[in-house]
């Protein structure tokens, strides 16, 4: 089996609700971060075996094979294929994977891997809702096997997110200290200038809308997003605009073109747990990643875990005993946004660069996905 090498790793800055992205079609979006992919690469286009992207809600302007279409709009060859994948928010965290296995198997020697999501013009669960016009109130509301096994449980992130608060007796303090953190993060990444190298610019638009100026004070004031409930809007990671790829090559394609690699993959699996839950998949599938490779959570010196919600981030901390202060150091999706299909290569570009940035050798990134699976990828930093 070969190895899989990066040689690069790419975003847009990720643009808020209705914010500097929401006038780009999706299309175009994705366009722009495969377009400058490319460039950044002495490869020839045509060289490439597969592009392969994440997109959640491909409906309308984000339906039709994005991964194929956004390719063909940034000008490249028409006799590379492309494939759109929807692992919902690890959507293209899988499309990552998927280029990996393709190349550690010898099938493929490039793949270019990412996603796009316009969250402005396609709102989250638009798939889903789209099926009221022919008389299903949600995915599930038809399936008798379904409530056989799982009866009438509301299946939903942000009530996924509450059993995750109560079953690990996360407090709303809690949660917003590790906010505030999110926020305080991505705003000294950003004057810092951390994601200098990983960001390209979308027109005028070169920074992160993100991050916010807030308080623990300002976030006691919010309303709970249910009765009763522990969770707000400031605990959960905002509605975002963006694209990300990130470019995967065999040991061969490398000599062959003459790249640098920047990093290799070391492990990629993914696991389920309760979907009821939902979130909570990430702790099983880090212990599972430990398992098989037989590493320590020790071993690693930066771990991006997406920021869904803030519950999901300190359940994970608190079972795998992880230092918080190597977990999202440059700020997280409720600072920084999670544009569903984008997120899971955006955050690879940021740990990749964070490795970098400090010399460190082992990353870790998982993330929680809608249906209560979740992806773990340990990657090793070359040079």
């Amino acid at each position: 089996m070969t190895e899989a090498y990066i040689v690069d790793a790419v975003r847009t800055p990720i643009g808020r609700k209705n914010g500097a992205l929401a006038s780009v079609h999706p299309i175009d979006l994705g366009a722009t971060v495969i377009r400058a992919a490319m460039a950044r690469v002495p490869v020839d286009p045509a060289a490439v075996d597969d592009v392969v992207f994440g997109c959640v809600d491909a409906i309308g302007g984000q339906a039709g094979n994005i991964a194929r279409t956004s390719w063909l709009a940034a000008g490249l060859p028409e006799e590379v294929p492309g494939t759109t994948v929807d692992r919902q928010c690890g959507s293209s965290q899988q499309a990552l994977h998927f280029a990996a296995q393709a190349v550690m198997s010898g099938t493929a020697d490039l793949i270019l891997a990412g996603g796009v999501q316009s969250m402005s013009r396609i709102p989250i669960s638009a798939a889903m809702t789209a099926g009221r016009e022919f008389g299903f109130e949600d995915p599930f509301s038809g399936s008798t096997e379904w409530h056989r096994r799982y009866g009438d449980q509301e299946v939903s992130q942000f009530h996924g997110a509450e059993l995750i608060a109560e079953k690990w007796g996360i407090s709303r303090d809690d949660m917003e200290r590790w906010a505030l953190r999110s926020h305080e993060r991505a705003h000294a990444a950003i004057v810092e200038g951390r994601f200098a190298g990983e960001t390209i610019p979308v027109g005028d638009f070169r920074t992160d809308e993100g991050p916010r100026d807030t308080s623990l004070e300002a976030m006691s004031r919010l309303s709970t997003l249910r009765p009763g409930g522990r969770l707000t809007a400031a605990l959960a990671s905002q509605i975002s605009d963006g694209a990300s790829a990130v470019l995967v090559a065999s040991a061969a394609a490398v000599k062959t073109h003459g790249l640098t690699p920047r990093a290799r993959i070391q492990h990629i699996s993914v696991r389920g747990a309760d979907p009821i839950f939902m979130l909570s998949a990430p702790i099983p599938a880090t212990e599972y990643a430990l398992r098989k490779t037989g590493m320590s959570i020790d071993d690693f010196d930066a771990f991006e875990v997406n920021e869904a919600f803030a519950s999901v981030v300190l359940a994970w901390l608190a079972e795998t005993g992880a230092d918080p202060d190597r977990v999202n150091v440059n700020g997280g999706g409720i600072a920084l946004g999670h544009p569903l299909g984008a997120t899971g290569t955006k955050l690879f570009a940021t740990l990749l660069n964070e490795l970098e940035r400090t010399g460190g050798r082992f990353g870790l990134q998982t993330m929680c996905e809608g249906g209560g699976t979740a992806n773990v990828l340990i990657v090793e930093r070359l040079g």
